[in-house]
């Protein structure tokens, strides 16, 4: 579940980033059929909810994400007290259930997903510092409960930004490392590219810079972290842009923007994107330069697009020659290829980002779990 918000206070302390969502709408549908029971509403309900029907099912909090954590998760890993005191707070809120004044949910999380968006170069070892308190503080709450408590940590495909880790050190503290495979090409980038191709060929113009995912895994593997505990990353979202000539169907061009945002069904323009007030309708990122699969699977071959697919670099596209629009996304071809490298490579698994971006049907997470049978 994300976020949790991390705060540079004295001490630094765990928040839950949107309180609303988190456990006091008390309009959201019920996940059993049950009536929520006051206090605890929202999204914390459901999830309380969700486990009372799957008995086995394991949730985390992912930690930070957002920009704006970043300067706390800087003041708490530079000191041991800022450490000790960031854990315990997570874990008192999260994993014990101290919600807020009167809210109490015990056993709603079990551990944490610690993304911290990115450690700097002084930070490389107070970030695996950081992992060793939080798992010495899980492992000691697991001898009073007999509970199993998760870690992991979200890490980047980026060699710019991983190399400010020390990926053997941090992967021996956590369970496994949630991967980015995703975002290899971006929205505010001046060039169509494959987002999240799971390999590349030489006709890339940045072929030498290593966007891919395959060549991430080496890189880890190499570093010295476990196979067992890399999970790779799929998006259920597409990345776009505007502007784009009708060349190569819109593949390694230049453009002039992110695509705009879009109505869900695919057939026109959002008319208002605008995140507090949101035109009814419109696909749910309400970001330009980003479409959620449900909205990309309405343009497929339908509105003046035409669909291809990059077998050598197994990723999906979408090209609409006459508004000049490029897609970069996963379909189900690519989830197959990329489930079938996961268990050649025996690697620990796969997970998406975000699940509520799939379809109705859940088509992209269902052929996810079916390829990893």
């Amino acid at each position: 579940y994300a976020f949790g918000n991390v705060t540079p206070t004295s001490p630094p302390a765990c928040a839950i980033a949107d309180p609303v969502a988190a456990y006091q709408n008390s309009t959201l549908p019920s996940v059993s059929g049950k009536p929520y029971a006051a206090p605890l509403y929202g999204n914390f309900g459901a999830i309380q909810q969700l486990k009372g029907l799957h008995p086995k099912l394991k949730v985390l909090i992912s930690l930070g994400g957002q920009a704006g954590n970043v300067a706390g998760f800087v003041t708490a890993a530079a000191t041991a007290a800022g450490r000790a005191a960031l854990a315990s707070s997570c874990i008192d809120m999260f994993v014990k259930g101290n919600i807020a004044a009167g809210v109490t949910a015990p056993g709603l999380f079990d551990g944490f997903n610690i993304d911290w968006e990115f450690p700097g170069p002084a930070d490389k070892q107070n970030f695996t510092a950081l992992l060793k308190e939080f798992r010495t503080q899980l492992n000691a709450l697991a001898k009073t409960t007999g509970k199993k408590y998760v870690l992991t940590f979200d890490s980047p495909a980026s060699p710019k930004k991983y190399i400010n880790i020390d990926l053997k050190a941090a992967a021996a503290q956590v369970d496994f490392l949630t991967i980015d495979g995703y975002d290899y090409a971006g929205g505010d980038e001046k060039q169509t590219n494959e987002s999240s191709s799971l390999y590349d060929t030489s006709t890339d113009p940045v072929y030498a810079d290593d966007r891919y995912i395959d060549a991430t895994v080496k890189a880890y593997l190499k570093a010295g972290v476990p196979a067992a505990k890399y999970t790779m990353g799929l998006p259920l979202y597409a990345v776009g842009w505007t502007g784009v000539p009708n060349v190569n169907h819109g593949l390694y061009q230049s453009v002039a923007g992110p695509a705009p945002v879009l109505l869900a069904d695919g057939s026109g323009l959002c008319p208002n994107p605008d995140k507090t007030n949101a035109s009814p309708g419109c696909d749910t990122v309400l970001t330009a330069g980003f479409a959620t699969y449900s909205t990309i699977e309405n343009l497929t071959n339908k509105y003046g697009y035409t669909a291809w697919y990059d077998s050598a670099r197994v990723e999906a596209t979408l090209y609409n020659p006459a508004t000049g629009t490029f897609y970069t996304y996963d379909n189900s071809t690519a989830v197959a290829a990329k489930t079938t490298y996961i268990k050649k490579h025996k690697l620990g698994g796969a997970y998406v980002w975000a699940l509520n971006d799939d379809d109705a049907n859940a088509s992209l997470t269902k052929a996810i779990a079916a390829g990893l049978k």
